[in-house]
């Protein structure tokens, strides 16, 4: 089966890529290979993809409207995992126009693309972050997620909103996955582990928000990539006896789909830190600060809904999970 995954030269785009490969499925990926983070390292991940003969690679914007009718028709991939976003909390209080331009402009390509392509299954990523101001733990696919604390945030909400326009005017399938907090091997600069393992080494100083007193459902990399592909293969349906007098956020009357994607078991980060620190065989210098603005102090998954619809629950410990990344990045930056 040919599928298409955007954000290809992604952290997780680059592990679902490997994944759907070692299935035996081909792959076409694409990206823009923007610098908001190191290009090399982007390069890098695609270096590891090209490895395999079913994998293609066109760089490409998915904010470019021609250039994504090109390539929908072009291909006629059965399925889509669209990875592609501007990330990041705090780079959105900086720059919005870009969010804008990737996660709203640049969706509504992916939608189109799927719209006039015959694709039988859209899976898009959503964002834990979508929670936003909602207090109670964990997190569920049911609660309301309609008061959002970052402009990142309120752009995977508005994805969710327009699959389900699409799912109901087209009957197309679409799946949202609300991510937590991925770590991993390959992973991205800008996430906080990353940023702390890299100052540990250097001898220098991390930045510890809300005092510490913050916690996040971690969840590793090879656990999320599982999940994703497992939902490509069971396509969204019409939810039975969906009560539009009381609808659920979740699921509706059109083949539309919404699971979070966590680990279920959340961590403090300060024992995050500390799994860190000893498997750099290093303490780290803390430096205290107030919480950030657009940031929560706490997420946690409720993951039932998803394994109830694929089998598969998260099963990397957070340790095992630190210690492998830890190896990767030593060995990656030769440190």
């Amino acid at each position: 089966m040919k599928y298409l995954v955007t954000g290809a030269a992604g952290f997780i785009g680059m592990h679902v890529s490997e994944r759907l490969l070692a299935a035996g499925h081909g792959v076409v990926g694409i990206d823009n290979l923007d610098d908001y983070y190191d290009v090399r390292l982007k390069e890098a991940r695609l270096e590891h993809l090209r490895g395999n003969a079913n994998f293609r690679f066109e760089k490409i914007d998915i904010a470019d409207d021609e250039g994504m009718r090109s390539l929908f028709s072009r291909e006629r991939a059965a399925r889509v995992v669209h990875l592609a976003a501007q990330a990041g909390v705090r780079y959105s209080l900086e720059n919005p126009h870009a969010y804008v331009r990737s996660n709203l402009a640049g969706f509504v390509n992916v939608l189109e693309g799927c719209r006039h392509n015959g694709v039988e299954h859209l899976v898009y990523a959503s964002s834990s972050s979508v929670y936003g101001g909602n207090t109670r733990l964990p997190y569920a696919e049911h609660d309301n997620v309609d008061h959002p604390v970052s402009l990142y945030a309120a752009t995977k909400k508005s994805n969710e909103l327009m699959a389900h326009t699409y799912s109901h005017l087209f009957g197309i399938p679409t799946t949202g996955l609300r991510l937590f907090t991925v770590y991993g091997p390959w992973g991205r600069p800008d996430m906080s582990y990353f940023l702390f393992t890299r100052a540990i080494l250097d001898g220098k100083p991390i930045k510890v928000f809300n005092h510490g007193d913050m916690q996040r459902d971690f969840t590793y990399i090879d656990d999320t990539a599982e999940d994703i592909v497992s939902v490509a293969d069971h396509p969204a349906r019409p939810s039975e006896g969906f009560d539009t007098a009381d609808p659920d956020p979740a699921t509706s009357w059109a083949p539309y789909r919404i699971y979070n994607v966590g680990n279920h078991n959340p961590v403090k980060l300060m024992d995050f830190i500390a799994a860190i620190e000893n498997c750099l065989g290093r303490k780290a210098e803390k430096i205290l600060l107030p919480l950030q603005a657009g940031d929560v102090p706490a997420t946690s998954a409720d993951t039932g809904e998803l394994q109830r619809a694929v089998g598969f629950a998260p099963r990397t410990a957070v340790e095992e999970g630190v210690r492998r990344f830890v190896e990767w990045y030593r060995g990656y930056y030769k440190v």
